[in-house]
């Protein structure tokens, strides 16, 4: 019998994972929770522009889950983007696609089901709230910082850590996404920002508790990277996973981390992307299973072809 899994995150992260799984779809049936939160680039105009929910994270999940290459789509929808053409400007295919479908047919979900269509996807992606809502943070100094991008790319001190986050206001979860975390067997939390991409995703009413309800095993794709200017959150795995689990009713199951020894090329690479290396203290982890293993791809970030071996050996 066929295992359900879910993976949960924003933009890059959560395609990598749904790339990884489409590679096995005689053992999976897939599906997506992504977070709602954006609100910079070309997401964020839209949101103020048109009322609208923010697509373009949602859009990324959708093109990974295609029968098509991903590379070229993502091209084609997502990475070309118009120039100079009054408000198209710097707006992409993809988030003009779900952006103008909504208002045509009136429903923001219609419009995904109907990206979904066109692309052959192969799994269902659900908003994990079909509210409108930005992701609040406080600092250890008691300052809140709103919206996403303010808080993706801060211009407050570095040296303050967030504490805490919510979503202002408070939202429901989607009822598509509460049934999918229901019936998954596997829940896989994606790599990415650990605020604005992963913990965003469980911050809607009732994903905390349809996890709680579910027999579901967490999994914790950690990868090995974080922005190094950043939201001001931890950059070494313990960390990492305690404050994840601030937000999950029950601990993670299974991290993996990307234990690559980066060579001279791609410490360039991490320069130049202003990455830096998540530290690997898993001494001070007690309780979970953490498989250190290597899954980057050349040149840096994470391979969908390495991560997908592995995830077909721990989902039986």
């Amino acid at each position: 019998m066929k295992k359900n899994i879910v993976v949960f995150g924003g933009g890059n992260g959560s395609a990598i994972a749904l790339i990884s799984l489409k590679q096995n779809l005689e053992q999976y049936n897939i599906s997506a929770v992504i977070s709602m939160s954006d609100s910079g680039g070309s997401s964020g105009r839209l949101r103020k522009e048109l009322g609208v929910l923010p697509p373009g994270d949602i859009m990324r999940a959708v093109l990974a889950m295609s029968v098509y290459d991903y590379s070229l789509l993502k091209n084609i929808f997502y990475r070309n983007r118009f120039s100079k053409i009054g408000k198209l400007h710097e707006h992409n295919l993809g988030n003009l696609f779900l952006a103008f479908s909504s208002q045509y047919c009136g429903s923001f979900l219609k419009a995904v089901r109907a990206l979904e269509e066109s692309v052959q996807a192969v799994g269902v992606v659900y908003p994990a709230t079909l509210k409108s809502s930005d992701l609040v943070v406080t600092l250890t100094n008691g300052k809140i910082i709103k919206t996403e991008a303010k808080i993706d790319k801060p211009n407050y001190n570095r040296n303050l850590r967030i504490k805490s986050a919510f979503l202002e206001p408070k939202v429901k979860a989607d009822v598509g996404a509460i049934k999918t975390i229901l019936s998954a067997d596997y829940i896989i939390l994606s790599s990415g920002s650990l605020y604005t991409s992963v913990i965003a995703t469980l911050l809607p009413v009732g994903i905390k508790e349809a996890i709680a309800k579910s027999k579901a095993k967490i999994i914790f794709v950690a990868g090995n990277a974080y922005h190094l200017y950043g939201e001001t959150g931890p950059n070494n795995l313990s960390e990492i996973i305690a404050e994840l689990e601030m937000y999950l009713p029950r601990p993670i199951d299974v991290v993996l981390y990307n234990n690559h020894k980066l060579n001279s090329e791609e410490k360039a690479y991490y320069n130049k992307k202003t990455w830096g290396v998540i530290k690997n203290d898993s001494n001070k982890i007690i309780g979970r299973n953490i498989i250190s293993f290597d899954f980057s791809k050349n040149y840096g970030g994470l391979s969908s072809i390495k991560l997908a071996r592995k995830l077909k050996e721990l989902i039986k």
